[in-house]
């Protein structure tokens, strides 16, 4: 039968009552279809490594406090991200759509329902929410049989509305009024982004993804060809924004793993010090569940390629919460540098992508006429914010010391730091100190914001 969403108090009184009547197996919540592999002979330093990132995410802003928080993007499942976090994920969904939907002009994109009243499907595989009262006025009714409140609960889970789990029904369901677009001829594709259910792995509550969906429409002839070609291209965009591009792989996924519909399967991985997490899965689907959608009416969803056919569907389906998470590792570096004679000190840096970096550039003032140095800043923040490069007013609070400011800069993943100072009031000239290579330069204030939009520029089209 179909899972359901309750608050906590309603599914413990529910499985109380269902227990009692040993007819708990009516209700069943599926299984995770991947499984993560995590490595139980993990070494010290893995351990490290991974705790240090939970920590840095949750110093710098990227996600917020609390274990059940930091457990839920551990699993790749959405979480309270924090303003950094939040700006990582919109900068990762902003360079997907734009390379899924700019490398061919024949893919659209759509918004669907969260949720649907449809109650005409077997419901298999889906969530339904529940309202839980509507489940206490069922569980209080003691004259029930056993029978009876099994078919009371399955009575209410299938008038009761689904959440989707996934895009793919959704964008099966817009092909037909996609068709008269792009003129029945093939291939194309339907592209959409936002939040999905996941549903519970048995450990709790169903939890929220952010979720890519890309469903492609092509030729039964061609359909392999076009699964290979997303692959590479998927590939080659997540190693594009890595600081190590090999720790992402993609492999086919097993026979016996394969859905009934599904011929093949691809799964683009990264390599977590913990083990391989799935990021996007690749399917080439047939045209099984596009004419269960459309009522097997083959006429309306034939077109043109060379002859007339029932596409084939090939589903791109990306979890964007582990994608985050896969960049903040791969980024992460641990550098250590004498400092002094004696002393050791441990450099944390965030080397993200330029493109992907939430903070490009930090204001700071140095030595100096307060009231003045902060105008420079702020008029410079203004230019900043015009050219639409994200900008971090430093210079509002000051840290102690130099080497405080660069570390917390570095953990932030800031790409550069810009000082201003008596210096600026008297000759325009400040200081740029760049977090990938620590060294400082000086140039014109009125260089800095091109300087930063070609510094991107650049970085986003290797």
């Amino acid at each position: 039968m179909l899972p359901i969403m309750l608050t906590c108090c309603v599914r413990n009184v529910l499985s109380r009552r269902l227990s009692r009547l040993k007819a708990s197996q009516c209700i069943l919540t599926p299984t995770l279809q991947y499984t993560r592999r995590h490595c139980s002979t993990s070494s010290t330093e893995d351990v490290d490594l991974v705790r240090t990132l939970m920590q840095l995410c949750v110093d710098r802003y990227y996600i917020s406090p609390g274990q059940t928080n930091v457990d839920l993007f551990r699993r790749g499942m959405s979480c309270r991200y924090g303003p950094l976090g939040m700006e990582l994920r919109r900068n990762l969904l902003d360079q997907w759509w734009h390379a899924v939907t700019r490398s061919t002009v024949q893919v659209f994109g759509i918004n669907t329902l969260s949720s649907s009243e449809d109650t005409a499907t077997d419901g298999r595989g889906q969530l339904r929410i529940v309202e839980s009262e509507h489940v206490k006025q069922i569980l209080e009714q003691q004259d029930l049989s056993k029978e009876q409140l099994v078919q009371e609960v399955r009575r209410l889970l299938q008038r009761s509305p689904s959440v989707r789990t996934n895009f793919l029904q959704g964008a099966l369901e817009e092909f037909v009024p996609s068709l008269e677009l792009v003129n029945r001829k093939l291939p194309f594709g339907l592209a959409e982004t936002g939040l999905c259910f996941q549903p519970s792995d048995g450990s709790g509550c169903p939890a929220e993804l952010t979720q890519t969906s890309l469903v492609w429409f092509c030729s039964p002839r061609t359909s392999s060809q076009w699964l290979d070609h997303w692959t590479r291209q998927r590939l080659k965009w997540w190693r594009k924004f890595a600081l190590s591009p090999s720790d992402f792989s993609s492999s086919d996924v097993p026979k016996e793993e394969l859905e009934e519909t599904v011929s093949r399967g691809v799964r683009i991985t990264y390599n977590f010090p913990w083990g391989q997490e799935p990021l996007e899965e690749l399917w080439s689907r047939g045209n099984t569940e596009l004419l269960q959608t459309h009522k097997g009416v083959r006429s309306k969803l034939q077109c043109r390629d060379g002859r007339k056919s029932v596409p084939c569907v090939v589903s791109v389906t990306g979890n964007m919460d582990r994608g985050v998470m896969a960049f903040l590792s791969n980024s992460l570096q641990q550098v250590k540098k004498e400092h002094g004679k004696q002393k050791l000190q441990q450099r944390k840096v965030l080397k993200l992508h330029p493109v992907l970096a939430p903070v490009k550039v930090a204001l700071d003032i140095g030595r100096g006429a307060t009231m003045e140095l902060r105008q420079v800043c702020e008029g410079l923040l203004q230019e900043f914010m015009e050219a639409k490069i994200s900008a971090w007013p430093g210079y509002l609070k000051s840290l102690p010391t130099v080497e405080q400011l660069n570390a917390k800069y570095d953990e932030m993943g800031v790409l550069f730091t810009v000082v201003i100072s008596e210096n600026t009031l008297e000759s325009g000239l400040i200081q740029v100190r760049s977090r990938d290579t620590t060294i400082k330069e000086t140039m014109h204030i009125s260089e800095i914001k091109n300087f930063l939009s070609r510094y991107i520029s650049a970085a986003d089209n290797i």
